[in-house]
């Protein structure tokens, strides 16, 4: 396959090159390539990685009526991915153990048409499994240090968490955190619903930036004593991010990952939207977003994933705001978000090469010779907007719904396999696993 006349987005910047592809992988960049096999006309387009969208929940096995890996890799590639990280949970069983990682990998390897890797699990009472989740090639481990919604999956006690820490530690594994404190956010949840007050306004106010911030800085105590890389997965605000960088210049090994929603969307968008924009943490204020995207554009944020969690239309309603089931469904959209505001080669690197260097996965991640063929063709010129039609995923509800954006998918491209072409998915489930090659630091900005 030769890819000619595109804007091909590289580790050293945009050139106007050809890119040859042989087997899967990249052969040669440069102008004016010679070749006799498939030949793609780039030129107008931008060549990109393929995004490496660290945190999604495409739910299979177990509850793919919400949303499996067929509909969710579909999704992807149509935004222009290439791999996901698939979350231990909501699957059914969770991912916590080394024959609940097999299920969800073969799961996957029958219904994905993009790559993906598998988080495994850390939960009271599994840490003597990590090490054959390590063995089985998972990403790292996932835990909550709030309630997770799901009674199977229960939050990381602090004795569970820096354990867990020490234990992944020594497997050379990242821990995510999903970081808020539990004691502040269930007490002013519960407090709030005892007293009659169930409304869209309580739930944003049970969940403060202080309870991002606070739990950002014990995970990040933890990791420390631990020695363990720690990634603080969706940070919502400018104060987390500050937070994330305090550890950091103190020498914590700590990666920080933000969400499309939080850079796109206001606390005033979910008062609007309602349901479909509920998400925990919760979006933020106009100062703190701006304050986020500032730590994007800036580098101090390491990537920017979808958090893609759907759920059927009956888990979206309920008086009572609480109980509505939180989740935004956006993988299709982070590209777009970021085409809004981001360069090029700033996308690039917070979507694929630091994804695949902090996480170790050597062959993704970047357009250069002996990589993967993962790449999408972007019109950045032409504008769309988004509709249901549009949507590749199993649920019409996003909050994206009717959003104009910058910058259309022409074609998805994964080891060298068109899998998305024109509005249509062309390729079969070919989907493989990606594991950790190597043990990482920190990733560069």
């Amino acid at each position: 396959m030769i890819v000619r006349g595109g804007s091909v987005v590289t580790p050293e910047g945009v050139i106007a090159a050809d890119l040859a592809v042989e087997d899967g992988r990249i052969v040669e960049i440069a102008r004016e390539l010679p070749g006799n096999g498939e030949e793609i006309d780039a030129r107008g387009l931008t060549v990109l990685p393929g995004l490496i969208d660290v945190h999604v929940h495409f739910n299979q096995p177990g509850r793919a009526e919400w949303e499996g890996a067929a509909t969710g890799s579909q999704a992807l590639a149509a935004g222009g991915g290439a791999t996901f990280f698939d979350m231990p949970l909501n699957s059914s069983p969770c991912t916590v153990g080394p024959r609940e990682f097999d299920e969800k990998r073969a799961a996957l390897e029958a219904a994905s048409v993009t790559d993906f890797g598998l988080w495994g699990g850390l939960v009271p009472g599994n840490r003597g499994l990590m090490a054959d989740l390590a063995a089985r090639g998972a990403i790292g481990f996932k835990a909550f240090m709030t309630d997770s919604g799901l009674p199977e999956f229960p939050r990381a006690d602090d004795l569970t968490l820096y354990e867990g820490m020490c234990e992944a530690a020594r497997l050379g594994l990242p821990v995510a955190v999903h970081a808020e404190n539990d004691e502040l956010v269930n007490g002013l949840a519960r407090r709030a619903v005892e007293e009659g007050h169930h409304a869209i306004r309580d739930y944003l106010d049970s969940r403060p930036v202080l309870a991002e911030v606070e739990a950002i800085r014990r995970a990040a105590l933890f990791a420390d004593e631990a020695g363990a890389k720690l990634h603080i997965v969706h940070v919502s605000s400018g104060r987390g991010v500050a937070a994330a960088l305090e550890a950091r210049a103190r020498g914590v090994d700590i990666s920080i990952e933000t969400c499309a929603h939080y850079l796109y969307f206001t606390e005033a968008d979910m008062l609007r939207l309602g349901a479909v924009a509920k998400c925990a943490p919760p979006l933020r204020d106009a100062a703190e977003r701006k304050a986020l995207w500032r730590s994007v554009l800036r580098g101090d944020v390491d990537m920017v994933a979808s958090d893609h969690s759907p759920a059927p239309a009956a888990m979206k309603q309920d008086p009572n705001f609480f109980r509505i089931w939180g989740g935004i469904a956006g993988v299709q959209s982070t590209l777009a978000v970021l085409l809004e505001l981001a360069p090029v080669e700033r996308i690039a690197a917070l979507t694929a090469a630091n994804p695949a260097r902090r996480f170790g996965i050597a062959r993704k991640g970047r357009l250069a010779v002996g990589q993967d063929a993962d790449f999408t063709l972007v019109d950045t010129a032409a504008e769309y907007t988004v509709t249901r039609e549009s949507l590749f995923q199993k649920h019409g509800l996003s909050p994206y719904m009717g959003s104009t954006f910058r910058g259309v998918v022409r074609r998805t491209v994964v080891r060298g396999q068109t899998v998305f072409l024109d509005g249509k998915i062309v390729g079969t489930p070919k989907g493989r696993m990606v594991r950790p090659e190597h043990a990482t630091a920190r990733t560069d900005t």
